[in-house]
Formats: C-alpha cells, structure tokens, sequence
C-alpha cells in the first residue's frame, strides 16, 4: 500500500499497497512537467502489456499525491468534477478523510492508483511502482481482492528463520542455469515452507492470502515495470534481499516471495496466472507445474545446512531475545498500563507493514500510525495497540489541553469528549450523548 527496492510508503489497512524500506527522495511540490512524465511513463508501461498479463488493461485513472499538503496532479479529470485542468493534468488537493499512501482509492466518483510524490528517482523502482499500483486498481474487479488473515507466526524465531532459509532457496533458484539446479533449490524452498505450515497449522491460508493480494501485485510491477527477463530477475532478487532487513515479516513478506515464485512460475507454467481462481497458493502451483513429490521433512536438516552454516540461526535467536524483551516492555505499556481506548467503527489508517508488531491476542502494535474514524484523527509516532474494536495507546503524560500523550496527538471531532475509562488512569473517547449517560 508497499520496498523491496522501490521505496514504499504509509499504507492503508485493507488496501493493497507497496510498502518498503528505502527513504523516499527529498520532498518536492508535485508540478506539471514532472507529473506529466510520470504519468508518460504510466502509460507506456500499460500500452507495452496491452492487457496481455491479465487480460485487462492497467491504463486508468492515476493521482500523484504531496503527502506534506495533499496537493496532488492527476492524469484526468475526476467523475465529481472537484479537479482543475492546469497545463496537461488535472490538480486538486485530496481530502483529509481519503488514505495517504501509495494504494488504490475511490474518491470524487473515480477509483484511482494513489502513488505519494515524489517517485523513486531509480528508474526501474518507479516503473515497478507505477505497475504495482495499476494493478492494485483493477485487481478487485479481476476478482482477486482477499481479506488478509494473521500472519503472526513471521514474528516466532521458527517462522522468521524458515522464512529466511525459504528466501535463500528461491533466491538460488532464480540463479540456477540449469532446469536440475533450479528443480533442486524450488524443492528445498518448498521443504522449508512446508515445514513452517506442519509448524504453524493457520499459516498456508493466512500467507496465501497477503501473496495474492501482495506478492500478486509485486510480481506485476516487477513483470510489466521491467522490460527483459534478466532485469526481472535480477529485481526479484533485490527484493529477496531487501526484506530481510525487516524489523517484521508479517506484513512485508509477500513482496519478496511474490516476484520469485511468479516468475519460476512463468518459467514452469506461463498459463499459471490463470489458475489463481482455483484457490491454490504460489508453492503449490509451482510444486504442480515442476510435478514435485511432497516435502521429505527427514531431510530437512541436512538441506538446512545447504542455506546456512550456523550464522542464520544464532542471529534469529538474538533476534528473538530483544523481541520478547520489547513485546513485554509494549505488554507493560499498551496493556497493563494506563490506556487511552479509541473505538474502531468507520476506520482508515496508514502504517508501515514492515514494522508491525503482533502481540498475541491483544492485537498489533503499530509504531506510526495515521488513525480517522468517527471521533476524528489519531496521528501516532510511538506505538498504539490496534485491536479488532479499539485502538489504545498509553495515557501515562496525558495533557488535556493538547490532547497529547507520549508519542502521539488526537485531534477530536465535535460531539467525541474524553472520558475516565473503567481503570484508575484510563481514559475513554466517547460521543458526547453517550458519555452524558
């Protein structure tokens, strides 16, 4: 909504974003030359496909967004006529109420690619960029829009240490020159994933479903964004290795393992695409295509030991010692510590998928978050606790008249107060009626 490469930005929850870990450009006001190349290069990409990949056209409506004053440039008018044509585009400001991010929106009567200003100046990151975020457009109506399920297990030392052999195993696919290599390393990456589904019984449903939102849409922008195979892969080994740089897998992982397995599957079966709607997930049409036998798991560690000498595995276990050591330092702040609780009713809101924190049944952490609901905007740059009805964040240094606390700032609607929750030091939002009762 997100880099593997191509710098990804804020997304919105349940909207199908890139999301990255590269620093946008310095920030610069969206003007008509720039947008006008942009939206050139937008469209060359979509002319070159002519709708062959998913047999529909990814050339449509396209907003370039300043994230810094919502003044955006867009490459036509919009269906509610709010835009104004300057030049060659079409400017306006985007409202407060619609998402920040690099996604796929509905406003003013148009459904748009959203892209936050400026682009990636790297070539090749925006081109998959622009490619990712076309598709994101017309991919509800291809019917391949999922809701997202919890991937929680790509935070366990076990998920995130098989995910990481997984990557390995793909990245040495894509390198193989030989039809045996690349046999061998797909079946050592489906062993490895294989092993974190026998582990994690609720994880083949739960992934599958962030990669054919995600991993769909990665491998589009990589596909259609780049003009030679090399290039593809090449770029999907950048993302391979981009990620594991990630505070989180939960959330970020589909990026990587998107690009790699559709293009193997390109290689395996160029019909693949098209066997999306039977339900299979990316490993099992692959496993299908290369007619492998199921994962012999007595092998798995000596095939462990193919990927990593040792080195891996002791990272993942300091890894998992500070993990557990912040996720209580959050447990003793966001949950057995004074909270501000927000109800969830009507909610949007941008984060970074790669820095999510989940902490067990009593939701996700989001360390920067932009929350609108009802009650108004919560603006969060030192974590809030998203549950499936409330968002919390610590009340410890309250102040009422700013309506500040530590890490983060609220900006109330009229008619919501704040209220003393059911615990000394809580704190409520309500509506005003309700509260008076």
């Amino acid at each position: 909504m997100q880099s593997t490469s191509p710098a990804r930005c804020l997304i919105p929850a349940g909207a199908f974003v890139l999301a990255g870990l590269l620093a946008l450009p310095a920030q610069a006001a969206v003007d008509s030359a720039g947008a006008t190349k942009v939206f050139g290069e937008a469209r060359a990409i979509c002319t070159r496909d002519a709708g062959s990949l998913w047999g529909k056209t990814l050339c449509g409506p396209m907003l370039l967004v300043d994230p810094t004053d919502r003044s955006l440039a867009a490459n036509q008018p919009d269906a509610g006529g709010v835009l104004k044509r300057s030049g060659p585009v079409f400017t306006g400001t985007l409202p407060s109420t619609v998402v920040l991010a690099n996604t796929s929106i509905s406003w003013s009567g148009t459904r748009w690619s959203e892209i936050l200003w400026p682009l990636p100046d790297d070539t090749q990151q925006r081109q998959v960029t622009l490619a990712h975020e076309m598709f994101h457009r017309i991919q509800p109506a291809l019917g391949m829009s999922w809701p997202e399920g919890d991937n929680r297990q790509l935070d366990t030392m076990q998920g995130r240490y098989l995910l990481q052999l997984e990557w390995r195993a793909l990245a040495r696919a894509l390198r193989a020159r030989t039809t045996t290599d690349r046999t061998t390393a797909v079946a050592d990456a489906l062993l490895f994933r294989r092993e974190r589904y026998r582990r994690f019984p609720n994880a083949a449903a739960n992934e599958a479903r962030l990669e054919w939102n995600e991993g769909v849409a990665e491998y589009t922008g990589v596909r259609l964004g780049l003009t030679t195979p090399q290039a593809r892969i090449d770029y999907a080994l950048r993302d391979l290795s981009t990620f594991v740089s990630a505070p989180s897998y939960v959330r970020s992982f589909a990026y990587a393992t998107g690009p790699a397995y559709g293009l193997l599957l390109d290689q395996a079966d160029p019909a693949w695409r098209h066997k999306l709607g039977s339900g299979q997930r990316l490993d099992q049409l692959l496993a299908s295509a290369l007619q492998l036998k199921p994962p012999a798991f007595a092998t798995l560690q000596a095939r462990e030991k193919v990927y990593d000498d040792g080195s891996l595995y002791a990272s993942e276990l300091q890894h998992d010692r500070k993990k557990r050591a912040q996720l209580a330092a959050l447990k003793a702040r966001l949950v057995d510590g004074p909270v501000l609780t927000l109800p969830l009713k009507h909610s949007n809101y941008q984060f970074k998928p790669q820095t999510l924190l989940p902490l067990g049944d009593f939701g996700t952490v989001y360390p920067t978050l932009r929350l609108v609901d009802d009650w108004g905007v919560l603006e969060v740059d030192g974590d809030a606790l998203m549950g499936r009805h409330v968002a919390v964040v610590s009340a410890t240094g309250f102040d009422a008249s700013s309506l500040k606390g530590a890490g983060w700032h609220l900006s109330l609607n009229k008619g919501w107060v704040i209220v003393p929750g059911a615990r000394k030091g809580d704190l409520l939002v309500k509506r005003t009626d309700d509260a008076e009762h």
